[in-house]
């Protein structure tokens, strides 16, 4: 099955490449098939810089359910993060 499902985000930090660390511009999330995760369709997240050449990436390709896993670590990791900026500016 292939989709069309891709998201598109402003992506502020760092990547590694394997190479060097490199400055990030863009993340795009997609649900397609996996180019190298043994999987029939995997969640892929690029992480780029779109104005340094396709290479300039750092790639995953994960199952449906660590994505899951993932947006809910993420989403602990920020809800504590807001917590802890909001203690040190009160």
């Amino acid at each position: 099955m292939c989709t069309s499902i891709v998201e598109i985000v402003d992506a502020e930090g760092k990547g590694k490449d394997g190479n060097a660390w490199f400055k990030l511009s863009k993340a795009v999330v997609c649900y397609d098939h996996p180019h190298h995760a043994l999987l029939a369709e995997a969640i892929t997240i690029d992480f780029m810089n779109s104005g340094d050449g396709p290479g300039t990436r750092a790639a995953v390709e994960l199952s449906l359910a660590s994505a899951k896993a993932l947006k809910g670590a993420l989403n602990r990791a920020i809800e504590q993060a807001e917590e802890e900026l909001a203690e040190i500016s009160s």
